[in-house]
């Protein structure tokens, strides 16, 4: 296997959201899916260890991102496994609790400074190539996998500021009034959701309930439906499947490539906000970040007292009819882009 020992920037970054699309789908999908559907059934005692064998794997989501951008980059297993190593130390999953004396693992730890350390690990990994010669099974660990995860731990403070700030800004948008409240939370978890930027984590960090969190949930459906759309007959059937299962951010290249994506997405989370303020739509902080994913959104919107043949109007009908009008007028009438380059998976 032939590492990469050139790249430029612009590949550098492409390289590092692909592996962190590719990363947050396979660590994130199988919690989302089981979690919703067997919480019904979790007084079952193998139920439950699957749930919580969901979560387990949950857990790694940094390592995998970190694994899988190294993939990219063509290294060979073992420095695979550092930069993943590098990745997870600097992610925030893992704490030290004083209280309890134990370490605690929680979530997924912060998307961007996964990617950020990442980055660093490979550059470094990428500067080192085999200056440690037969020794870099010793050093190459220490330097890259604790060293580099040191830089992740000193800078994950400053760079989850970034999620906060962006999740208050959201949350602000509560005090407006309900039909644009729900608009412009829609509208921003859709652009988010295809962004390094986790929309769960968001949800969670400022408490998003009631009908902002099916507005948020509503939101990352409408994106969900727009891509589902768009990538059908462009994109192999697996891709395609996976993007409607909650592999969204599978998609975070081709928003770097062409920001024009967004134009049918936004369009579609406007549209199927209306819904969400006049037949208030409802969620939790732990549903908002989902959308139809697993039918979380739909789920908690049931649970909050949404009939069920408004929730096929709200979840299914508005969705899915806005997502096909906006692919014909954008693309066929209007011709602003073409869904075989627009929405080809570059994975």
């Amino acid at each position: 296997m032939q590492e990469v020992t050139k790249v430029s920037p612009k590949d550098f970054l492409n390289k590092v959201l692909t592996g962190t699309a590719q990363g947050t789908i396979i660590a994130l999908i199988a919690n989302a899916v089981l979690s919703a559907i067997l919480s019904y059934f979790s007084s079952n005692h193998y139920i439950l260890m699957v749930i919580q064998a969901a979560v387990i794997l949950q857990l790694a989501t940094p390592l995998i991102i970190g694994g899988l951008i190294a993939k990219q980059f063509n290294f060979d297993p073992m420095r695979i496994m550092v930069i993943a190593g590098a990745a997870f130390v600097g992610s925030g999953v893992i704490k030290y609790d004083p209280a309890i004396a134990a370490y605690v693992g929680k979530g997924t730890g912060d998307v961007i400074n996964i990617m950020l350390t990442s980055a660093i690990a490979v550059l470094a990994t990428l500067w080192i190539k085999n200056k440690f010669g037969s020794s870099s099974i010793i050093f190459l660990p220490i330097v890259v996998g604790v060293g580099v995860g040191f830089i992740g731990m000193l800078t994950y403070p400053y760079v989850t500021m970034i999620t906060t700030a962006i999740g208050s800004l959201i949350n602000n948008f509560t005090s407006l009034q309900p039909l644009f409240m729900s608009i412009l939370i829609a509208m921003s978890f859709a652009a988010l959701i295809i962004s390094p930027i986790t929309t769960v984590g968001i949800g969670l960090a400022i408490g998003l309930n009631g009908v902002s969190a099916g507005a948020a949930a509503m939101g990352v459906a409408a994106t969900t439906v727009c891509l589902v759309v768009n990538s059908w007959k462009v994109n192999k059937s697996g891709v395609t499947l996976a993007i409607a299962l909650g592999g969204m951010k599978m998609m975070m290249p081709n928003l770097f490539r062409h920001p024009i994506i967004l134009l049918p997405c936004l369009t579609t989370a406007i549209v199927s906000a209306i819904p969400v303020a006049l037949f208030a739509v409802s969620g939790t902080p732990q549903s908002s970040g989902f959308g139809l994913v697993g039918l979380v959104g739909p789920l908690a919107s049931l649970d909050a007292g949404l009939t069920f043949p408004l929730l096929i109007l709200c979840w299914f009908v508005v969705p899915i009819a806005t997502a096909l009008i906006c692919q014909f007028v954008f693309e066929k009438v209007f011709k602003l882009y073409q869904r075989e380059t627009v929405f080809h998976y570059y994975g």
